[in-house]
Order: structure tokens, then C-alpha cells, then sequence
């Protein structure tokens, strides 16, 4: 994970990814929680061993597949977050995902004719509007 400075630091760690990634789909195979996080399949196996035997997921076998329950009312481990629930951080994520969904549902306006101008500016109704001003930085 590169952030494109070339530091390879993150603010979340794998198991909180994991976790997040169980969140959005409860019967993902490990396989594809670990290509979906760039980590390898076994690495996400030792975090779902240590997020399950913590309390922080359930894991239920139903035919050939694990389906997975996470706890929400567990609490965070370091001492500072420690008071509050990883519910906060899933649903922290969960809505940033349905606000991302809901906004590519959105109808997108359709692109200006050539030649013309698109933006505000193109409406001759808006000219002199603070939709015309442009602060220099």
C-alpha cells in the first residue's frame, strides 16, 4: 500500500481492513478479502483466527462456506480507543460506501454541445454571479 509518496504507511492496520471488509460482506472468502486489501490469503486467515478468538466476529459454517458475524459492541483494544466500539468504525465505512453508491446513481448531466462552453459560465442567467468568482490563492 503506497500512498504514492513513497511511504508505505496506512492509518488503518490489516485487521481493522479485514474487519471492514467482513462488514461489507459477510460470506466473502478469505481469498477475496486478502486481493480486495492487497495482503496474502494467509495473512488475512491469522487476522480472522485473531479477530474471532478476540470476540470481535463469529464464524458460522453453512454448506461449503464460512459466513461470518461481527460483533459491533466489542470494544477497541489500544487504551486511548478503548472505550469505544468498532461499530464506530464500521459504520464509519459502511456509509461512506452507500454515500459512494448513492452518488453513482446520481443522473449525470450530459455533456455540452462542442463548442460550448460547460460549467456556469455557459448559462447567460448566472453571468455576474458568485458562481463567476474565482479567488486567486
Amino acid at each position: 500500500m503506497s500512498s504514492g509518496d513513497g511511504s508505505s504507511w496506512t492509518f488503518l492496520t490489516h485487521h481493522a481492513r479485514v474487519l471492514v471488509e467482513i462488514a461489507r460482506n459477510p460470506q466473502a472468502r478469505l481469498r477475496d478479502i486478502a486481493s480486495r486489501i492487497g495482503i496474502t490469503e494467509r495473512a488475512v486467515q491469522g487476522i480472522v483466527s485473531d479477530l474471532h478468538q478476540a470476540g470481535y466476529i463469529t464464524r458460522d459454517r453453512i454448506g461449503r462456506r464460512n459466513h461470518y458475524a461481527i460483533n459491533p459492541d466489542r470494544h477497541f483494544r489500544y487504551p486511548t480507543e478503548a472505550g469505544l466500539p468498532i461499530g464506530l468504525l464500521i459504520d464509519m465505512f459502511t456509509q461512506h460506501d452507500v454515500h459512494r453508491e448513492q452518488a453513482d446513481d446520481l443522473p449525470q448531466a450530459p455533456p455540452a454541445p462542442a463548442g460550448v462552453p460547460a460549467g456556469p459560465a455557459a448559462d447567460p442567467g448566472t453571468a455576474g454571479t458568485a458562481a463567476d468568482v474565482h479567488l486567486a490563492v
